[in-house]
């Protein structure tokens, strides 16, 4: 049968109802008009129009993180792919599989600095899993099926496709897709046999063991999550979870130690500090939860699952890598622990658990909210928590302290409902996001937690949500100040505020209204519930301005640079230090 013959803009769009795509986040410009006259022309995919191309990409990471699924944006030449850039360097930083479609001059004037040219491919090389410049109409169909393939393929990122105009205007065949893969990109997905082996033996026989756990588990997908979570549970083993992986393993389950990191838990970084063998699954060791590398899990066996070998030995260097997929790799290791009938040191496990306990004692998120002071952040979150938990609700962010006390105070029980940016730490991040999320789950709960510095970063995102009538509630934690900034000023350079402060802010409430949304705001602990109750209650978009004391920090925290058992815990915290424990530091 013969290749279809159509136009290279028709060709985009009949390579994207193929690749299953059903809604595609862009903004027009000239250099992409005959894609989007194509798109007006049919009715299998929907598009949303942002008011930023980063926002673009940014929504695209939001739907694709919230159903698994690739997202996919549409943007112009020059600006429009340079806005682009940060979403797609937030998007491989987090491993987040997005298809990029970018405008290019027409092929005769590339090179010729010709009006809203840029070097696209040059400039998103650094910034991409993978790119492409289609100059030939024939290879465009193949190239972007391709992209699909490697953008959803081992360690999932960002791929851009850039299409000069004329190759969108000219006449080639259609090749539909043909499953086969890549002939050069083959990720590994199997373990080695012997790999998993040897892992079962090392787990088997732990004393300390903790289970360390990261967004590869969500990106592998829901399956994965539930064996990660069964062979938590058959081993009865503690896990922690980085910022990322929270959600893969349920919360509230007695066996989760809660986030590691900077800002994690006491228990799950001593716990970790302590450990004689190390699983992490799907976790690239980040600065933000090894601290000192020298000093990290110094006296632990290290077991590393990951697909992306390039991460095995990147930061820490580790005893057994498996370099696999995790569903592979976990289902593996749970059918050689039946088959073994193994039985964990149960001595050994009681004594471990009740030193954790111990650590958990401390309770080092506890805070006081007091009726006549100020609104503690840590209050508002818990809150809404408790209010919208028994509801399929959906969470981004923004990125600082309101990101931190988020991930702390508000308990993920299964995966996908999790959105923040990670390793790139993109304030302006969770309002797009957000709309993304809505677009995928339009009867879900979808809450941008928020800070009131973040949220201005991409508050234009407001006019899209207005557009499409998307009810996407907007949750900020308003402290007047860029409050990780402010902490960070505080601890470590004299409380020398410098340019922290935000002044100028609007009036959030008239804002959300000049918008055609609801705004509430509460500035008092005994509203704040019935500020939430209006919100929910609310079909529309709503813009809660939760005002909050300004000068509260996050704890705990792990300063840069410092170990596990470093840790401060604040000006509240209390605990017995450990003889084997040195350099605890109480603020």
């Amino acid at each position: 049968m013969s290749n279809e013959r159509m136009s290279g803009a028709e060709i985009v769009i009949k390579s994207l109802v193929d690749q299953g795509v059903d809604v595609i986040f862009g903004y027009p410009g000239g250099a992409v008009l005959p894609i989007y006259d194509a798109l007006f022309k049919q009715n299998s995919i929907r598009h949303i129009l942002v008011r930023h191309e980063q926002a673009a990409v940014h929504s695209a990471e939001g739907y694709a993180r919230s159903t698994g699924k690739v997202g996919v944006v549409l943007v112009t030449s020059g600006p429009g792919a340079t806005n682009a850039v940060t979403g797609l360097t937030d998007a491989l930083m987090d491993s987040v599989p997005v298809v990029c479609l970018t405008g290019q001059v027409p092929t005769h004037l590339i090179g010729n600095d010709a009006f809203q040219e840029c070097d696209t491919t040059g400039i998103t090389r650094p910034c991409t899993k993978h790119n492409y410049l289609v100059k030939d109409g024939d290879k465009l169909a193949r190239t972007i099926h391709e992209a699909f393939y490697v953008a959803a393929s081992g360690r999932p990122g960002p791929v851009v496709v850039d299409i000069p105009k004329d190759v969108q205007f000219a006449e080639a065949d259609y090749e539909p897709p043909h499953g086969r893969g890549h002939v050069s990109y083959r990720p590994q997905v199997d373990p080695d046999g012997d790999k998993v082996e040897r892992a079962v033996a090392l787990i088997a026989e732990a004393k300390r063991p903790i289970f360390y756990i990261g967004g590869g588990c969500i990106n592998s997908g829901p399956r994965a999550c539930a064996l990660v979570t069964e062979l938590i549970r058959r081993t009865g083993f503690p896990a922690t979870m980085t910022l990322m992986g929270l959600g893969t393993f349920p919360a509230s389950d007695k066996q989760s130690l809660g986030m590691l990191g900077m800002h994690g838990t006491y228990e799950a970084n001593l716990a970790m500090h302590h450990c004689d063998v190390m699983i992490n699954i799907g976790a690239r060791f980040d600065d933000r939860v090894t601290g000192r590398l020298d000093a990290f899990a110094p006296n632990s066996t290290k077991i590393h699952i990951d697909i992306d070998p390039s991460s095995i030995n990147k930061n820490v260097i580790v005893d057994l890598p498996v370099v696999g997929d995790v569903e592979r790799v976990v289902e593996r290791i749970l059918a050689r622990w039946t088959e073994r009938n193994i039985v964990p040191d149960q001595p050994a496990l009681d004594k471990w658990w009740h030193r954790i306990d111990q650590w958990r004692a401390v309770d080092c998120l506890k805070f006081t909210q007091s009726d006549e002071a100020a609104i503690k952040p840590q209050y508002a979150i818990k809150r809404l928590y408790e209010l919208t938990k028994d509801r399929d609700t959906y969470i981004s962010t923004e990125v600082g302290q309101h990101q931190m006390w988020a991930a702390q105070f508000y308990h993920f029980d299964k995966p996908f409902h999790w959105l923040t940016s990670g390793g790139l730490g993109t304030m302006g991040y969770g309002l797009p996001s957000a709309v993304g999320v809505q677009v995928a789950h339009p009867d879900s709960l979808v809450i941008d937690i928020a800070g009131e510095a973040s949220i201005l970063m991409n508050i234009q995102e407001l006019s899209t949500i207005a557009q499409y009538r998307l009810p996407v509630k907007v949750f900020i934690i308003n402290n007047e100040y860029m409050g990780m900034v402010r902490q960070w000023q505080e601890l470590l350079h004299g409380s020398r505020y410098s340019e922290s402060y935000s002044a100028g802010l609007p009036d959030f409430v008239k804002l959300a209204e000049s918008f055609g949304a609801t705004g509430l705001r509460a500035t008092k602990p005994n509203e704040v519930d019935d500020v939430i109750a209006q919100m929910l209650a609310a079909d529309g978009p709503v813009i809660v301005d939760m005002v909050v004391s300004k000068e509260e920090n996050c704890f705990p925290m792990i300063p840069g640079g410092a170990a596990h058992n470093e840790i401060l815990l604040g000006p509240n915290g209390q605990a017995e230090q450990e003889a084997s424990e040195q350099g605890m530091v109480l603020v």
